[in-house]
């Protein structure tokens, strides 16, 4: 568990700096997807594994959409022009620094404590609880809810369905597309 944590430790902070090294968007934001990953794992090293997949899951959907709208909506071809991806360098330097040296002498001049008590038979239930208070199943329900508003919504924006262009002949080698100018020309 040590060597996975020291990697997964290494790993995120070589990834974030890889954020401000990177030349493109694209590149910048798959970094920052991959330190997040090993923060995930991190956090699931310690047994906290609804935190661990919640913050691995997450994360990977919002760096993946953030670049599919890089693709389709950026001026430069999907984010990937050359760019400077850190703005007033010298000021954000010393910033960094000193915010590092406050967490790092908090590291060192506060007591952490000892223990504290038993972990719960169920941290999930727990949490949900602490959170949520007796509105969990609300929210949960809210949740599915809004979920599946999510799916209806995309699958009826689409005017054309999966099997537009085969129609039934699915094992034919070209397909007949209704609209001209896509795969079928």
């Amino acid at each position: 568990m040590a060597v996975v944590f020291w990697v997964c430790a290494v790993g995120a902070v070589a990834a974030g700096i890889a954020v401000f090294r990177v030349d493109s968007m694209a590149r910048a934001t798959f970094a920052l997807l991959a330190s997040f990953v090993f923060a995930g794992v991190a956090v699931l090293l310690v047994e906290l594994t609804y935190l661990g997949v919640l913050v691995i899951l997450m994360m990977v959907m919002e760096m993946v959409v953030m670049v599919v709208f890089m693709v389709m909506y950026m001026m430069n071809p999907a984010g990937l022009m050359p760019m400077t991806m850190v703005h007033n360098q010298k000021g954000s330097l010393g910033i960094a620094a000193g915010v590092f040296a406050v967490l790092a002498a908090g590291v060192y001049l506060i007591d952490w404590p000892d223990g504290g008590p038993p972990r719960p038979d169920d941290p999930t239930m727990q949490l949900g609880e602490g959170l949520m208070g007796p509105k969990m199943l609300a929210m949960i329900t809210l949740g599915l809810a809004l979920f599946a508003t999510i799916v209806v919504t995309v699958v009826l924006a689409t005017h054309r369905g999966r099997y537009d262009r085969y129609g039934d002949a699915l094992d034919r080698a070209t397909p007949d597309d209704p609209v001209r100018g896509g795969l079928g020309r």
